[in-house]
């Protein structure tokens, strides 16, 4: 399930639920025929309010898990953003040849983050392709604050640790981005929307009322708010995307010439 949220896109999801919606309030139109056709003087139980309650209940707080997930994405990316750029002003104060090597791996590293975040399709196997490529420029980054500490640089209290804060928010923010909404959670929520969706036609059903209109308009309602929900789970596509502005600035202006000294 937790890779079915991933591979799949939302709008292909949230349409196969709009889909079973239907479906699952034709057969409690026709469950509510059959009980009319038994009994005239049935009463309606208070559970079939509350379970669209709980519907109402469970799209709030999924919604609210996804929300809090991407803001936690969005801020990653400043971080790393932040860090990438600290340990690149500290590189540019280093002597060369140093400096020169320390600078183009960390362009390097910045503009393969950049496109790894681009890129739609990536997938779990292709994620650790690329988390593979990080951990070998971060080591090429290490080798190279190694060299210029045994050449004595004066600043290698600010090199090491802005080092060390690019690797420790690179996997943070790797965690951020494999922290999804759990499939359980999703799975309770379109279990209620259909027994909700079977509830609503029941209902119908049994008082001759086959409101058409309405329940379109209710299945087009939870459908968007499923789809906005699983949209904000997938950060790389999708209506709802993690922007990468911070990042696309750092790397601009990085790969900007340098002014030379007056």
């Amino acid at each position: 399930m937790d890779e079915l949220l991933v591979s799949q896109d939302a709008w292909l999801l949230s349409l196969t639920l709009a889909v079973l919606m239907l479906v699952a309030w034709g057969l409690g139109l026709r469950m509510g025929r059959m009980l009319r056709a038994r009994d005239r003087k049935a009463r309606w139980s208070k559970f079939d309010e509350a379970s669209l309650a709980l519907l109402g209940l469970l799209l709030a707080f999924t919604f609210s898990m996804s929300i809090s997930r991407h803001e936690d994405r969005r801020t990653m990316v400043i971080r790393d953003s932040n860090a990438i750029g600290d340990f690149y002003t500290c590189a540019s104060l280093l002597d060369e040849p140093v400096r020169s090597k320390l600078q183009n791996v960390i362009r390097a590293y910045a503009a393969l983050r950049l496109k790894a975040a681009r890129d739609t399709q990536l997938d779990q196997p292709g994620l650790e392709a690329l988390l593979v490529q990080f951990q070998h420029m971060q080591d090429q980054m290490t080798e190279l604050v190694g060299e210029a500490l045994r050449a004595g640089t004066p600043i290698a209290v600010p090199l090491t640790s802005t080092l060390n804060q690019v690797a420790s928010v690179a996997a943070e923010r790797v965690g951020a981005i494999e922290n999804r909404l759990p499939a359980g959670v999703a799975m309770l929520l379109f279990v209620s929307a259909l027994v909700a969706a079977m509830l609503v036609g029941r209902e119908q059903g049994f008082e001759e009322k086959t409101e058409l209109p309405a329940t379109l308009s209710f299945i087009l309602l939870v459908t968007l708010a499923v789809y906005v929900t699983l949209d904000l789970n997938q950060p790389q596509r999708g209506l709802v995307t993690v922007s990468q502005a911070p990042i696309e600035r750092l790397v601009s202006s990085m790969n900007q010439p340098t002014a030379p000294a007056k």
